[in-house]
C-alpha cells in the first residue's frame, strides 16, 4: 500500500507553529517536533508546542472597545473577544464589534434638555453633556441635568382650578395636575379637568329651601346660598339653612293616629312618622298609617253578647260596648259584660239525662253537661247523651224469666 510518510503532511502542530518530520520517508510514531514561530527554543516533540500568545497584543478591536483572549497558550486561534466599553452586553468573537457611536441617540437627557456626545465616532463611557434648554448654563455631563422649571407657572388650568407640578426638576413632562375647587376628587394630569360650574347643580341644599350661585360660571369653593322657602330671612352660604318646621303642624296623619317629626330643622323631609292610637306599632313614614277602625272586629265580647263601638270611624283606645243578649242592661265597655244564664234552663238533655251547666256567667258557651241518669258515666258536653232505653236489655231477669219495660222509651231508673 501507498502510506503517507511525511507525518506533518496533517498539520498537526496547527498554526503560528513549524512542523518537522526528521524521517519523512519512513512513518514512525509521532516523531515530528513542533517549533514556535515566535519562540524557536521551545518547541515539543510529538505534539503541539506550548506557545504564549495573546492574541489582543495587537489591538484587533478599535479603542471603544475591550479586548480578551480566553487563551494564550496558542497563537492564532481567532478566539479573542471585542465587547463594546459602553455596553458590554455588545460582542463578537475575533473580529470587532458593532458599537452605537453616538450616546445621544438612546436620548439620554429626556425632554426640555439638549444632549451633545463630545467623541460621536468612538463610543465612550458616558461622555455625552446635557444642557437645559431654558437654562443653559445649566448641564451635566453623564446624566440628566437638574432643571428647575414649575409647569404650573404658565397656569395651564384656570382659575377654578389648582394646579400642582409633582416634578419641577425636568421641564416638559406634562405631568402637572389640574384639580376642581369645589371638589379636588375631580382632576386631570397634563390637562384642564372639566369642573362642574353651578354649584347649585348638585341640590346641596336639599327640599324645602332654594339655591343660589352667584358666579355660576366659576366654580369657586362654597359661595352658593340657601334660603328657607317658608322664611326667606334664614339662609346660610355654602351649607343648607335652618328652616325651622314641623311637619305634623298640618295633622297629616289624621284625629285616630300620633304623629312625631324627628327632625324639624329642614322642611319638607317627609320623615313624619304617623302610628295608631290604638296600637302604637303600627305605623308609617311620610304618610298616615292604616288603622283598624271598628272596635268590634274581631268579636271582643263573644258569642250571646252583642258588641258596640260608638266611634266606628276613629280608631279609638277600648270604647266599645259588650251588652248581654238576654239582658241588654248588663254591659261592659272596653270588656266582655258579666251575662248571668244557665244553659240547662231549656232542658237540652231530655227527661232521661242531668244537665249541668259549668258555667253560668257567659251565655251560649255550649259548655252544659247532659249524663244519663240510670249510668252518670255516660254523658256529652253541649248535646244529648246517648242512653240505653229499654231496661230489658241487657236482660236484667236472667234465664227462666221474661221481662217486660212498660216505658221502653224512657230510661227510668
Amino acid at each position: 500500500a501507498t502510506c503517507s510518510k511525511d507525518e506533518c503532511a496533517s498539520m498537526p502542530c496547527g498554526t503560528g507553529q513549524t512542523c518537522d518530520d526528521p524521517s519523512p520517508t519512513i512513518n514512525s510514531v509521532k516523531d515530528y517536533t513542533c517549533t514556535c514561530d515566535n519562540d524557536l527554543a521551545t518547541k515539543a516533540t510529538g505534539a503541539k508546542a506550548t506557545c504564549e500568545l495573546d492574541e489582543c497584543a495587537a489591538s484587533p478591536c478599535s479603542a471603544d472597545q475591550e479586548c480578551t483572549d480566553p487563551n494564550i497558550k496558542y497563537s492564532a486561534q481567532l478566539d479573542y473577544v471585542c465587547s463594546c466599553k459602553s455596553d458590554p452586553s455588545i460582542k463578537k468573537i475575533g473580529t470587532s464589534a458593532t458599537c452605537s457611536k453616538d450616546e445621544c441617540a438612546s436620548m439620554p437627557c429626556g425632554v426640555g434638555q439638549t444632549c451633545n456626545d463630545a467623541n460621536p465616532t468612538i463610543n465612550s463611557v458616558k461622555d455625552y453633556t446635557c444642557t437645559c434648554d431654558n437654562d443653559p448654563a445649566t448641564k451635566a455631563t453623564g446624566a440628566k441635568a437638574t432643571c428647575e422649571l414649575d409647569e404650573c407657572t404658565s397656569s395651564p388650568c384656570g382659575a377654578d382650578q389648582d394646579c400642582t407640578d409633582p416634578d419641577t426638576k425636568y421641564s416638559a413632562h406634562l405631568d402637572y395636575e389640574c384639580s376642581c375647587k369645589a371638589d379636588s376628587s375631580i382632576k386631570k394630569i397634563g390637562t384642564t379637568a372639566t369642573c362642574t360650574k353651578d354649584e347649585c347643580d348638585t341640590m346641596p341644599c336639599g327640599t324645602g329651601q332654594t339655591c343660589n350661585d352667584p358666579v355660576p360660571t366659576i366654580n369657586s369653593v362654597k359661595d352658593y346660598t340657601c334660603t328657607c322657602d317658608n322664611d326667606s330671612a334664614t339662609k346660610a352660604t355654602g351649607a343648607k339653612a335652618t328652616c325651622e318646621l314641623d311637619e305634623c303642624a298640618s295633622a297629616p296623619c289624621g284625629a285616630d293616629q300620633e304623629c312625631a317629626d324627628p327632625n324639624t330643622k329642614y322642611s319638607s323631609q317627609q320623615d313624619f312618622e304617623c302610628s295608631c292610637k290604638v296600637d302604637s306599632s303600627i305605623k308609617k313614614i311620610g304618610t298616615s298609617a292604616t288603622c283598624s277602625k271598628d272596635e268590634c272586629d274581631p268579636m271582643p265580647c263573644g258569642t250571646g253578647q252583642t258588641c258596640n263601638d260608638p266611634s266606628p270611624t276613629i280608631n279609638s283606645v277600648k270604647d266599645y260596648t259588650c251588652i248581654c243578649d238576654n239582658d241588654p242592661a248588663s254591659k261592659a265597655t272596653g270588656a266582655k259584660a258579666t251575662c248571668e244564664i244557665d244553659e240547662c234552663i231549656g232542658d237540652p238533655c231530655g227527661v232521661d239525662q242531668l244537665c249541668t251547666d259549668p258555667n253560668t256567667k257567659y251565655s251560649s258557651q255550649q259548655d252544659f253537661e247532659c249524663s244519663c241518669k240510670d249510668d252518670q258515666s255516660v254523658k256529652k258536653i253541649g248535646t244529648s247523651a246517648t242512653c240505653s232505653k229499654d231496661e230489658c236489655d241487657p236482660m236484667p231477669c236472667g234465664t227462666g224469666q221474661t221481662c217486660n219495660d212498660p216505658s221502653p222509651t224512657i230510661n227510668s231508673v
